[in-house]
């Protein structure tokens, strides 16, 4: 997997601080450990203490290198309690109020990111998405050029038998249910962005439909065509095409009689799905039927990453993510 080692890779060139908050969970300490011993990321565990310490001991993981915070006794916490306040007071939180939430360890290590005590965090192998998801865009923010976060799979196809190689993105397959025309523009935008940093390589963008270059006629054609064209405006040096049939995103002979000046040619490594059913449906179909490896959800859009994991991820699940933001930390930076 070329391009998921590339991004390991990176991580180790120049290592960033990820905060992790579920300190109960063998996976999460397990991926924090490699994390740390193989110079990929300098890792914090947010959390009650003696669960991180039993769990580890339990599992045999060495935490030699991990710094273990418990907001408990934290000396930061009264400062993040200020900073919460003031993030929240309009919508009704009191200094109490921050002060109890602070005790909360997602709450507590994306506070970490936004005072830049830390430069990514990674959640979810307890935590559901929503939480993740809604204490990422409350505290950390979204990227003032953008309007929503998004979510994306890296998917990677690395076997034998895969005629298309290497890692694609696949955008949006596990938060936004049925975006607009302008939130499927921001939606491919982010994408591309993302296609940049990880895949490492300039975005070739496709608008996926059940039509290409309006062979048929419909308000779902129309979204998508209108979403291209805003991309277009916006973006005008990004190679994208839309509306677009798979087959012709990623064939290149099929695009060459179905596409006119098409500025991807059947080479796409940015799917942009056009609602959440298609999403979801697609990158599972192609990590069950098709062998991909698909890492994800990660999230886009935010000012600085914050990333998502399933509830049924693997300590290698998480260690790819821990990678992955380590990057995304570093383009953030930069």
């Amino acid at each position: 997997m070329k391009a998921l080692h590339r991004i390991i890779d990176t991580a180790r060139s120049k290592p960033k601080r990820i905060v992790l908050c579920e300190g109960g969970d063998e996976r999460v300490l397990r991926a924090a450990a490699r994390a740390s011993r193989e110079g990929c990321a300098h890792i914090a565990v947010v959390g009650a203490r003696t669960l991180a310490e039993t769990t580890a001991r339990e599992n045999g993981i060495d935490l030699a290198g991990i710094a273990l915070i418990d907001p408990a006794d934290s000396p930061h916490a009264e400062t993040y309690a200020q900073e919460l306040y003031k993030l929240r007071q309009a919508k009704g939180m009191t200094l109490e109020q921050a002060r109890d939430k602070v005790r909360d360890p997602l709450c507590y290590a994306n506070l970490m990111v936004r005072c830049g005590d830390a430069d990514g965090s990674v959640a979810g192998a307890v935590h559901t998405t929503a939480d993740v998801v809604r204490n990422a865009i409350q505290i950390i923010g979204v990227q003032p050029s953008f309007k929503l976060v998004s979510s994306f799979f890296l998917m990677m196809l690395c076997q034998p038998f895969h005629t298309l190689k290497g890692g694609l993105i696949f955008s949006d397959c596990g938060l936004v249910v049925d975006p607009n025309a302008e939130e499927l523009s921001e939606i491919a935008m982010a994408a591309a962005d993302s296609a940049r940093s990880l895949l490492m390589e300039e975005p070739r963008v496709a608008m996926l439909s059940f039509s290409t270059s309006g062979s048929a006629h419909h308000a779902l054609v129309d979204k998508v065509s209108d979403a291209s064209r805003r991309v277009k405006q916006l973006r005008p040096e990004l190679a994208i095409d839309g509306d677009v049939q798979l087959d012709a995103a990623i064939v290149a002979e099929i695009a060459d009689r179905k596409i006119k000046n098409s500025a991807v040619k059947g080479r796409a490594n940015v799917l942009v799905f056009p609602n959440l059913d298609a999403g979801n449906i697609g990158y599972k179909l192609a990590e069950r039927v098709g062998g991909a490896v698909a890492i994800g959800p990660l999230l886009q859009g935010l000012k600085k990453p914050a990333n998502d994991l399933s509830r049924g991820c693997s300590a290698d699940d998480v260690y790819h993510v821990i990678a992955v933001t380590v990057v995304q930390a570093q383009t953030s930076i930069a």
